[in-house]
């Protein structure tokens, strides 16, 4: 059984009718799981409520400025906003973002727990989300929360996060690269939103990979950085936790990006991840086509079923 963590509060998220980050890309996951062929091997699981999880907060400031926190919760306090052109708040999104962190801690705990990787169906989104700021879609940077969080159970010393959401994650880098117990790697488009991952970045510790690919890029082009970078970076740094940003934006049907990865190449990677260790949290970032993002998430999750 994969545990998959999931709540309908997720959709109450709401980002207006035409943007791509809405409530609509978790229904139709939902939808594809419970149609799958292995549909009676998912353990559906609802995330802990972040008011039974007191050491919450002392986790979300160390990732994210008090001031940004309050910021944030005067938004959806106030009946919403934005925080930058693309990056809507409403009413309900604090909660919403808080309830998201606890689902990626959960995901800790589950896989902690068993030794085998968990799947963690949230929204919104974290990756490019910084200290200060939300931005990009993304109000609380829960893959660098997870990160940190997992640092302090007693069988974790080294995290690692991956990202293969085709945009590069601004915010879990900025956050996590000044941390030896962390290492961070990213695949993404370049150029792209946002600017950043270039490969001359290194991090403080020499604990970050940037991997930039050109536009137009498919599998042919990614299976050697996996092979030859990836994995080896990885291995290296010998991690007792892996956390996969889990985006899927890079499929060539994506309509915000421009690289013609399959949603069966995602079964390639989720096999390349899974040869490093069965300790693997994959969290949802983007992914923006319901067909494509659908059908990797369902690649995903079958290749953790074997």
């Amino acid at each position: 059984m994969l545990p998959v963590i999931y709540s309908e509060e997720f959709l109450d998220h709401k980002t207006g009718k035409y943007h791509p980050e809405n409530p609509e890309r978790l229904k139709a996951i939902v939808n594809a799981l419970k149609e799958a062929t292995f549909a009676e091997k998912i353990a559906w699981r609802s995330p802990t409520p972040a008011s039974e999880k007191p050491l919450l907060m002392s986790f979300l400031v160390q990732a994210h400025t008090p001031n940004y926190i309050k910021k944030l919760w005067e938004i959806a306090s106030s009946g919403g906003g934005y925080l930058d052109g693309d990056t809507p708040v409403s009413p309900r999104s604090y909660d919403v973002a808080l309830l998201a962190v606890s689902a990626w801690l959960d995901g800790v705990d589950a896989v902690l727990a068993t030794a085998n990787p968990a799947f963690v169906l949230a929204r919104p989104p974290g990756h490019h989300a910084e200290s200060d700021a939300g931005m990009g879609f993304c109000l609380f940077s829960n893959a660098a929360i997870a990160a940190f969080y997992a640092l302090e159970q007693p069988s974790i010393n080294r995290v690692a996060v991956l990202d293969w959401d085709v945009h590069h994650g601004n915010g879990t880098q900025a956050i996590v690269e000044t941390n030896p117990q962390i290492a961070y790697c990213s695949l993404h488009q370049y150029p792209c939103y946002p600017g950043t991952g270039k490969a001359t970045e290194r991090g403080f510790h020499n604990n970050v990979l940037n991997l930039p690919v050109p536009p137009g890029s498919d599998i042919t082009v990614y299976q050697p950085l996996w092979e030859n970078k990836v994995v080896p970076f990885l291995a290296n740094f010998q991690p007792d936790l892996l956390i996969v940003s889990a985006g899927y934006d890079a499929n060539a049907d994506d309509p915000l990006a421009s690289i013609n990865l399959q949603p069966e190449d995602y079964a390639l990677f989720t096999d390349y991840c899974l040869g490093l260790t069965r300790k693997v949290i994959f969290g949802l970032e983007g992914g923006y086509d319901f067909s494509t993002l659908s059908q990797s998430v369902l690649a995903t999750i079958e290749r953790c079923l074997f």
